[in-house]
Order: C-alpha cells, then sequence, then structure tokens
C-alpha cells in the first residue's frame, strides 16, 4: 500500500529539490579559476596539503595570515580526498551557499509557515549575488552561511518551545559564531554581539539575555575558535598584531586596505544582487517592522535589526568590497518569503513583472560589454560572452513573465518556483559563459604550455608582477621580484624568500643552469632592451613566459 506521504505535490518537491540541486552544483568545476582571488584560495590550501603545516597559510610560500583557516582546512581535505581540481576549489563556497538555502527554507517553515520557509529558500537561491558568490572559491559564502546558521538558531531557539530545545539552538548559534570566527574573523562574534545589543534596545526585549545560555555557549565557542590560535600564535609570535590590529581595526577604521568607495556603494549592490526579486522588496521592508506592539522575542524584528545593522556596518567601514554586502541576503528571503506566503496574487503578479525591464536592459546593454575590451582582455573576447549575457536575459524574462501568469491566476507558489528557477538558470548562464573571458581572467590555458618546461628543482621567477591563478594550476610557488603583492608582510617575516629588485634578478638570471620566468609583456620588451637573453615558451596578452636560453648539445654543435 502507498505510503499517504507519497502525494503528488510531495513528489513534485522531491522533483523540485533534485533539480535545484544539480542547477546549484553541476558547473562548479566547468570555469576556469579566475584572478586574483579564486588564484588565492585554491593555492593557499594546496600549500598547506603538500606542506603538512595545518597551523600556518601560506600563499606563495610565504606566511599569510589575513583570513583564518577554516575554509583552507576544508578545501584542503577536498583535495586530499578528491584531487586538485576548479570544483574541488569551489566545493566550500558551493556547499555552504547551498546549506545555506537548505537552512533558509527550514527556519521560514518553522517560524513562518510551509509556503513562507519554501519561498524563502527559492528566493535565496535564485538571487544574483547569492548565486553568484557561491560559486567563486572565495571566503564570504563560508561565513555567510555560519553567520546565518548563528542568526537562523538563535531565531529558533528563542521561539522554542521546551527549555530543552531553546538549550540546543542555542548551542547551536555559539557554534555558528565560533565557525564564522574562523572562516573570517572577528565579524563572526562582532556582528550577531552588536546586532543582538540593538535589538534588545529597540525591541525592549531585556529578557532575551537570560535565555542566550552564555556559560555553556562560551565553552563551546572557546573549544572551537582558540585552539587554533594558540597555536598559530605560538609557532608565530607575529600572527596576533597582524590579524586583529591590522586586519580588522585598520582595515575597517582607516582607508589601510585601498577599497575606499562611497557610502552608498552598497544600495545598486543590493537592488541588483536581489534580482529577480526586487519587486518584493518594498513591501517586506515596508512590512517587516510590526506595526503593532509584540511581547516577547520577535523574528521579524530580529531580522531586521541583522539586515539594517549589517547593511550600515559594511557602508561606513573604510573597505568595501561587493561580496562583504552577502549576509544580508538569507534574513532578506526569510522576510521576502514571510511576505509572498501572504500577499494576494494581483500584487504579487505586478511584483513579478520588476524583473522584466531589467531582463530587456540585459538584452539590449550586453553588445556594449565589448566596450570594455582593452589591449589585456580582447574585444573578441567579449563578443563571445556578449550572447550567454543575452540568453541569460531572455530566461530571466521568461521567468518573469510566467510567475506573472501563474500570480494573476493566485498561484503563489508555482510563480515563486517559475521565478526561482529562471533566476538560477539565468544566473548559470551568466556563469558559463563568463568562461570565455578566461584567457585574459586566468592562467589554465597558459599552464598547459608551460608544464611540459617544468623542471625538478628548476627556479620559476615572478618578475615585477604576481599571476594568482598560475601556482595552483602548475602546481608549484613562483619566486616574487619586486612585487610583494599581498605577501608584504610575509616577505617582512622570512625576506631572504623573494628578490626585492629587477636589477638584482637581471644579475641572476644569466647564472642559472635552467629557469623560468613570468612577466607583463611591457616587462619583457623593457629587459630585452637590458640584453637579458630569454627564451619565449608561452605568452598571451597579460603574460609571457620564458626559460634561459637552452645551448645546444655537442652532437648537434657538430652537426
Amino acid at each position: 500500500m502507498t505510503s499517504q506521504r507519497f502525494t503528488p505535490h510531495f513528489l513534485a518537491l522531491i522533483v523540485l529539490s533534485v533539480l535545484l540541486t544539480w542547477l546549484w552544483f553541476f558547473s562548479i568545476g566547468h570555469n576556469a579559476l579566475v584572478r586574483p582571488d579564486e588564484g588565492r584560495y585554491a593555492e593557499i590550501p594546496r600549500e598547506m596539503l603538500v606542506s603538512g603545516d595545518w597551523v600556518t597559510p601560506r600563499l606563495d610560500g610565504l606566511k599569510y595570515f589575513e583570513k583564518p583557516p577554516l575554509q583552507y582546512w576544508a578545501t584542503a581535505t577536498a583535495y586530499a580526498v578528491f584531487g586538485e581540481h576548479e570544483w574541488t576549489a569551489r566545493l566550500w563556497a558551493a556547499l555552504t551557499g547551498y546549506l545555506g538555502i537548505l537552512a533558509a527554507a527550514f527556519t521560514g517553515e518553522r517560524l513562518f509557515g510551509r509556503r513562507a520557509g519554501l519561498i524563502a529558500g527559492l528566493v535565496l537561491a535564485s538571487s544574483f549575488l547569492y548565486f553568484a558568490i557561491g560559486h567563486i572559491a572565495i571566503l564570504d559564502m563560508g561565513v555567510t552561511f555560519f553567520m546565518a546558521l548563528s542568526l537562523f538558531a538563535l531565531l529558533l531557539g528563542q521561539t522554542a518551545n521546551n527549555p530543552s530545545a531553546q538549550r540546543n539552538w542555542m548551542l547551536v548559534c555559539w557554534m555558528g559564531m565560533a565557525l564564522s570566527m574562523l572562516s573570517k574573523g572577528l565579524i563572526g562574534i562582532a556582528i550577531p554581539g552588536a546586532v543582538l545589543i540593538l535589538y534588545s534596545l529597540l525591541a525592549r526585549d531585556i529578557a532575551i539575555w537570560k535565555r542566550l545560555h552564555f556559560l555553556p555557549g562560551l565553552i563551546l565557542f572557546t573549544v572551537v575558535t582558540v585552539p587554533w590560535f594558540v597555536l598559530v600564535s605560538r609557532a608565530n609570535p607575529e600572527f596576533l598584531w597582524f590579524f586583529f590590529i591590522h586586519e580588522h581595526f585598520l582595515r575597517y577604521l582607516t582607508p589601510e586596505a585601498g577599497r575606499m568607495h562611497p557610502w552608498y556603494t552598497f544600495i545598486p549592490v543590493v537592488l541588483l544582487g536581489i534580482l529577480p526579486w526586487l519587486g518584493a522588496l518594498p513591501d517586506t521592508l515596508r512590512g517587516a517592522w510590526p506595526a503593532t506592539p509584540t511581547r516577547g522575542f520577535s523574528a521579524e524584528k530580529m531580522l531586521t535589526v541583522w539586515t539594517v545593522f549589517i547593511f550600515v556596518f559594511f557602508s561606513i567601514s573604510h573597505s568595501k568590497l561587493v561580496p562583504y554586502i552577502l549576509p544580508i541576503f538569507p534574513s532578506l528571503a526569510l522576510l521576502i518569503g514571510k511576505q509572498m506566503a501572504v500577499i494576494d496574487g494581483k500584487r504579487l503578479s505586478w511584483q513579478m513583472l520588476v524583473v522584466v525591464p531589467f531582463a530587456a536592459l540585459l538584452f539590449l546593454l550586453a553588445p556594449y560589454i565589448t566596450r570594455s575590451a582593452s589591449a589585456e582582455v580582447p574585444v573578441q573576447l567579449f563578443r563571445h560572452f556578449t550572447p550567454w549575457l543575452q540568453k541569460a536575459a531572455l530566461v530571466w524574462l521568461a521567468g518573469g513573465l510566467v510567475a506573472f501568469w501563474f500570480a494573476r491566476r493566485e498561484k503563489i507558489l508555482s510563480a515563486a518556483i517559475a521565478m526561482a528557477l529562471g533566476g538560477i538558470i539565468m544566473g548559470q548562464l551568466v556563469y558559463l559563459g563568463y568562461d570565455q573571458l578566461s584567457p585574459a581572467s586566468s592562467a589554465r590555458s597558459l599552464a598547459v604550455e608551460i608544464r611540459p618546461w617544468l623542471k625538478p628543482g628548476a627556479p620559476f621567477y615572478s618578475v615585477a608582477m604576481y599571476e594568482q591563478t598560475l601556482p595552483p594550476y602548475l602546481h608549484q610557488t613562483v619566486i616574487l621580484v619586486a612585487h610583494p603583492d599581498e605577501m608584504a608582510f610575509g616577505i617582512q617575516q622570512e625576506p631572504t624568500r623573494w628578490i626585492p629588485t629587477v636589477t638584482a634578478f637581471e644579475r641572476l638570471w644569466p647564472l642559472q643552469p635552467y629557469a623560468l620566468a613570468i612577466m607583463s609583456p611591457a616587462e619583457y620588451m623593457l629587459l630585452q632592451q637590458h640584453g637579458l637573453a630569454m627564451q619565449v615558451i608561452a605568452r598571451d596578452t597579460r603574460r609571457v613566459v620564458v626559460v634561459t636560453p637552452q645551448k645546444p648539445s655537442i652532437g648537434k654543435a657538430i652537426q
């Protein structure tokens, strides 16, 4: 007898889940690693695995203390189990992004009902920025997931019906903060702490402090976070100042990192990043804070404070990068899911149509991307990318129109599914199409040409540049020449690991029995003019790779 659980709706949900899972993961091994970030976060775990030192992160053989090690550990483990590939380099970002979608759906269902939870998961999965960061080997998706885990667990703990469930969820919350700190540093505990203070003041909910389970929570947090900080500090006395002062306070409070942008930078980032759900945003924000006073804990108020505080926190920072704002997307997804679950179809239909002008604009403007061409990124690469953008625009357009059609017929969930599928497929088309730029944005093709020329023990110099994506493809480090880049701190600790001037490199090069070097075309021409003997073995628009000139063997000389 067939179980009553296996209804058509349940089977449809299973099919949808499998489809969305496949759409999320299938492409993570397709694209070449993109410079600079993907090269960096693929290379550090590779060096960790090769060296066997899982305490001190290194980039190009130099100490690299900008970030904690959790993603390095996860990626190095993936390398050890599955091998070094593009997909294993991106697996942690994709996996944590996917788990974030499941967590949003689960939390939304518990707090606001089944439809709200499912829509929240769909919104998060198909929001353009969340999808994009979930397919790039950088740290921001990992920290976003663990911060969301701490938020979601707090919400579930504070709304739990019994003390045991409350305690367990709060321990998950503390664990989420600990893993956030191991993912990207102090923001993992500083942001949740600030949000909690603001919430308790604005919502006049002081009682929440009695339900945080501080003692077991702090013990768990300490057990998870402190061991690595102790070990790395004992092995590297210089770590504490650089990591906590330079990388946190100086980067946030001063223009030290060189990432100064206007205060309003994240406004367009959020508006475009939340597409195709932008139409639902005004109603969501307007209704996020309950109009009538609430007694006890309010999940809606906590989500609102979380979203607004993080947005303001990063907007006033002296260091701004697009992925920094990602932690507000899980909270926005829950609020949008709650709002859309109770909206009438007619109002929703007009919200679904908001994506249409953006899709049309993307389709019409896509050919103009060729104006971004340069000597380093030729126009032909952009021409190859253009059809992918236009296909993505058409999918977005179709998703919006189908969602509109369903909404007009009061099929709210069907409208959300149509919009989400359109958003995810659109994101995949943009992502896959971006690989058309890989000859200029990655060293994958260049590495194929270089690999036959590598010899064990032969030095490989990187002259006045550092191509981040080359070492992970060659499976070896390079010797920096006159370009400390972001390894300046590591070079200060181990100055013998680099060559400080091009002049010193010019003196050293002829003395090498066999060596390789990579440099920009302009640097190659300059060294040529200086009379340095080099044999070109590979080149592209950004880079020239040379070896020391090969002397003919005695046999060839006699012939």
